[in-house]
Order: structure tokens, then sequence, then C-alpha cells
């Protein structure tokens, strides 16, 4: 099972997303949907809600009076807060029962207009933002749901905006042109990353890889791995010891495979193992057989270099997770290496030529081996210069 966080601003057309998407084959669990059933009439939640605003909330009809409600909590932090003790925690519930009744092989996708907002993003193994300009978002609201430009203005502007949304968002997903330019997109995301990320998923498997291809720095590398980092520390939760993003694409102006390399932190490989499921179900399965770094030569305890290796499942962004005891020698040399390439450019650029060589030489070999392997000399070369400089 794969589980999609799906979320967007009002009037960003986040619906006819889901809806596709569901045509597609997907599980759609609705957040406001169940929002209106954990208050509906008759319910333990409405009568919560009448407990604490009052009898006036419940219409003639039964239901919530959803107009006396806002205008109670609207533009009232306290209030709002208290509404949503009260529905949250009841929608969860719901939302969990719904995701654990679909078949294992499901793509369910959890729609959740305040997914940022309720900092929910590194629950989910990938997260997809409708995206589309405040002013556009405006023009729909008024113009299809009849509702007055500054009520618009207002609600948009109660709402994350689009910078914080785009710091969670693996997938952003514009909807600003005809609805079949929306579905066509929405289509290819299915097929070309959804279908395959579940499929990897269910099996257990790394997403593959490819012939190792350098590509030049890409400004969004950091961000990108604290939002793989947030995802992994929430998965592995109290047993974790910290996330670092190490490797070439943590060296800024250097050239890298479009790979992330993050290392874990852990008490012991016994913890390491205990977190492997949590891991797997986050998106980051096992790569089998992996169990130890290349010791550093004459190393009188070579087993002080052992650690687990993961990766992810998703195809749309390939990560090595190097899960390591923080206290041991990997987890030291890999966060001293990546200071010491930020720190000396001459060394950032001796490195890049080295890689270029190695992509020149092995870049058609499609498990990179002997692309790694040809670079392995150096860095033996270089640990005195970069020890001391750490010194």
């Amino acid at each position: 099972m794969l589980r999609i966080g799906l979320t967007g601003g009002i009037g960003a057309g986040k619906s006819t997303v889901a809806r596709r998407l569901v045509e597609l084959g997907a599980v759609l669990v609705d957040s406001d949907v169940l929002a209106r059933k954990a208050v509906a009439a008759g319910s333990e939640g409405l009568a919560a809600v009448a407990r604490e605003f009052g009898p006036e909330v419940i219409g003639p009809d039964g239901e919530m009076d959803r107009p006396a409600v806002g205008a109670i909590v609207f533009g009232d932090p306290d209030a709002l807060a208290r509404l949503n003790a009260i529905v949250h925690p009841r929608v969860r519930e719901l939302s969990d029962e719904l995701v654990a009744g679909a078949a294992v092989d499901a793509i369910v996708v959890q729609d959740i207009p305040l997914l940022v907002e309720g900092g929910m993003a590194s629950s989910f193994p990938l997260v997809v933002v409708v995206g589309v300009d405040a002013e556009l978002r405006v023009h729909r609201l008024v113009e299809a749901r009849g509702m007055g430009e500054q009520d618009a203005r207002a609600r948009i502007a109660a709402q994350a905006d689009d910078e914080r949304r785009r710091a969670v968002a693996d997938v952003w997903l514009d909807n600003s042109g005809s609805e079949q330019d929306t579905r066509e997109r929405v289509d290819a995301l299915w097929e070309q990353r959804l279908v395959p990320f579940e499929e990897n998923m269910r099996a257990g498997r790394v997403a593959p890889g490819g012939p190792p291809v350098l590509v030049d720095p890409d400004p969004s590398w950091p961000e990108q791995a604290r939002r793989v980092a947030d995802r992994v520390a929430a998965a592995v939760g109290e047993r974790g010891r910290g996330v670092e993003h190490i490797g070439s694409t943590a060296v800024p102006g250097l050239v890298a495979k479009d790979v992330l390399d993050l290392q874990l932190g852990v008490d012991s490989l016994d913890d390491a193992d205990a977190v492997e499921d949590a891991l797997a179900a986050a998106g980051f399965p096992r790569r089998e057989g992996v169990v130890a770094d290349n010791p550093k030569p004459d190393d009188p305890d070579p087993g002080r270099w052992r650690k687990r290796l993961h990766g992810s499942a998703d195809p749309g962004r390939r990560v090595n997770l190097h899960v390591r005891p923080r206290s041991g020698p990997g987890w030291r040399y890999a966060v001293a290496m990546r200071d010491w390439l930020r720190a000396d450019p001459a060394a950032r650029d001796e490195y890049a030529a080295l890689k270029r060589e190695a992509e020149r030489l092995y870049g058609a070999d499609p498990d990179a081996a002997r692309y790694v392997g040809h670079k392995e000399p150096w860095f033996d070369a270089v640990a005195t210069r970069m020890v001391q400089w750490s010194a």
C-alpha cells in the first residue's frame, strides 16, 4: 500500500485532481467528508461542539449550523483551536479506519486541506500539492462559488502560503490551465511515479537506478534532503539520533548524480535493525546484503564501520539512506568529508575532476560499481588532509 498526502489552498482545484486519481484506481480518503461525518446530526462530535460553543450552533434540522460556527471561530485562533480539538481526533479515527480497510496493493490518497498547517507532511511517503496562483484562486472562488472577493481573499490569507506548501511538496501539480491539462498531468504522475512506487513498496525493493550520470548542482537539493530527513525522523521516532544530508549533493557547487545521500544516526546496529520495518513503511526499504562501509586501511577494528543501507522506493526521488551508529567512525567520517569539501574549494574541484573522469570511464556501467571503485583510492589519499582540516 502507498499512502499519498494531497493538499492545496482553497480554490486550487484539489477536488479535480482527487476525482481523476479515483478514476485511475486510487482509494480516496477525503478529510472534508469525514469532518462532516464527525459532527453529523446525532453524533457525539456534534454534542461536544454544542457543549463547547452553545446549543445555538445546532440548526433546526439537527445538523451543525456551519455559518454560525464559522462566525465564532473565524478570526479567533483560540476558538478555532477548541473546535479542532473536537473534530480532528474524530476525523483521524475515521481516516485510520478507511486506510486500514484498503487493499494491500492500494494507492490511498488522503485529501487533507490543512495538511501543511497541521504539520502532517512527514507522515506520508509522498505529498502532492495542487498549486495555483492566488489571484486565479480568488477569481475561481468568486466566479464558481459565488464568494465575495473580500471573503475569498480572507480565506486564502488564513491558510498556509505557497512558500510553506512548496516546502513540503514532493510533487507540485500545476492546476492553472484547463481541466484536460490537469488530467494529463495527473495521468502522467499516476503512471510514471505512483504505480511503480506502490509496486516497489509492496515488494520491499528500492527503485532501480541507472548508469552514473553527473548533473550540474541543483540548488533545491538541500530542500529536498530536508523533506526526506523529516520523513525519516518521523518514521523512526525516539530511536533516531539525527539525520544528516551527506555526500556530493550536500556540497554546494559540486557536480553529482541526482541521488540524495542521507545518514540516520542510531545508538547501535540493533537499533538500526529495529527501525527497518518503520523505514520500509515510510518508503525506504533496506538494500539486501549491504551491511558495512569500506573500513579505512589498517583499521584494527573494521567492524566499527558496519552500517545498514536503505534506499527510496520512489522512482521520482532516488535516495541512499545510510543507517549508522552515531558514535561510530562512519558517521564522523561522512560528516567531516562533507564539511571539508564545503570549506575547501580546491578539494571540491579536485574531487569534481575525479568524478568526471570516473563518469567518462564507467558512465555506461548500469550498477555504478566501477564508478564508485574508481573514486575510493582518492578518499584514502586525502584522508590525512581532511583530518588535519577537521582538527
